[in-house]
């Protein structure tokens, strides 16, 4: 990462990458708009108190925090920064949400167990459900996530976030990560370094399963996995192979799942990778 003058880090603050033109705005120089689904990444003066939409945020040494744009976001979203110390006065901007089309995705031929589930698995999927969440509350002082993710995989991207998912005629709820479509054993790579919050192999709807918490709260879940190479406790570096595509789960062919998230908020991996 470039140096920055200490008498810069009070006023910048940058945007990861996105499909979508983003002006400034002049508090902070904070992004004036951004999309649905976006990760925001900024700096302000080590220490500072940081907070959107009320919800405070982790400052790292550098001045460095991060958050994430839901699917459903309206806006405006409020962010304020009170310097350290309550030296000088607190800056408040509102960012502005450019709103997304969500097409409709009918996906047919899923086992009618995965869509209605009986009481025992419905039961299992709760269990399963409840480590996935627990894992999306690590709040982690890592700061992976400021690094240029790269794709996991190559392919043809089959699956879009943030798509309604219809399975077997039945509405599901919207699409929470990216489908890449890729052989069965295609190894999968850590996009971003970080830590391995979970690693199951047989969750009854995504399989084989893996998370990585990137820091702040920014995490990445990889779905339907065939081999995983990793384990819980792990520490991976960007571009460390995790385990293999599969076809495990509620899947209908071999492809990799990618998700990200900001805690419970999801968001869009696609808006986190450079533009091709």
């Amino acid at each position: 990462m470039m140096m920055l003058r200490p008498t810069l880090l009070a006023s910048l603050l940058f945007v990861s990458f996105s499909t979508f033109a983003q002006s400034r705005a002049t508090v902070g120089n904070l992004p004036a708009r951004v999309s649905q689904g976006a990760m925001v990444i900024g700096e302000a003066e080590p220490g500072s108190d940081v907070r959107v939409s009320g919800r405070k945020l982790r400052v790292d040494a550098d001045g460095r925090f991060v958050f994430g744009v839901g699917r459903d976001e309206k806006g405006p979203v409020e962010v304020s920064i009170q310097p350290a110390g309550g030296s000088g006065s607190a800056q408040t901007a509102r960012i502005a949400i450019t709103p997304r089309d969500w097409p409709i995705q009918r996906i047919n031929g899923v086992p009618p167990s995965t869509v209605n589930p009986p009481p025992k698995i419905a039961e299992r999927i709760a269990g399963e459900n409840a480590l996935i969440v627990a894992a999306r509350k690590t709040d982690s002082s890592n700061t992976d996530y400021v690094q240029t993710f790269i794709w996991p995989v190559q392919g043809r991207i089959s699956g879009r976030f943030g798509n309604q998912r219809i399975y077997n005629g039945t509405p599901k709820s919207p699409h929470s990560g990216m489908d890449i479509a890729a052989g069965t054993g295609t190894p999968i790579r850590a996009p971003a370094g970080g830590k391995i919050t979970l690693a199951q192999k047989d969750f009854y709807l995504t399989g084989g399963t893996v998370m990585i918490d990137h820091g702040h709260g920014i995490g990445s879940n990889f779905l339907h996995m065939s081999r995983l190479d990793v384990k819980a406790g792990d520490v991976v570096k960007q571009g460390d192979v995790i385990g293999a595509v599969g076809s495990t789960g509620r899947s209908t062919g071999p492809h990799l799942h990618w998700g990200m998230s900001w805690f419970d908020t999801r968001i869009d991996p696609l808006l986190v990778l450079p533009a091709k």
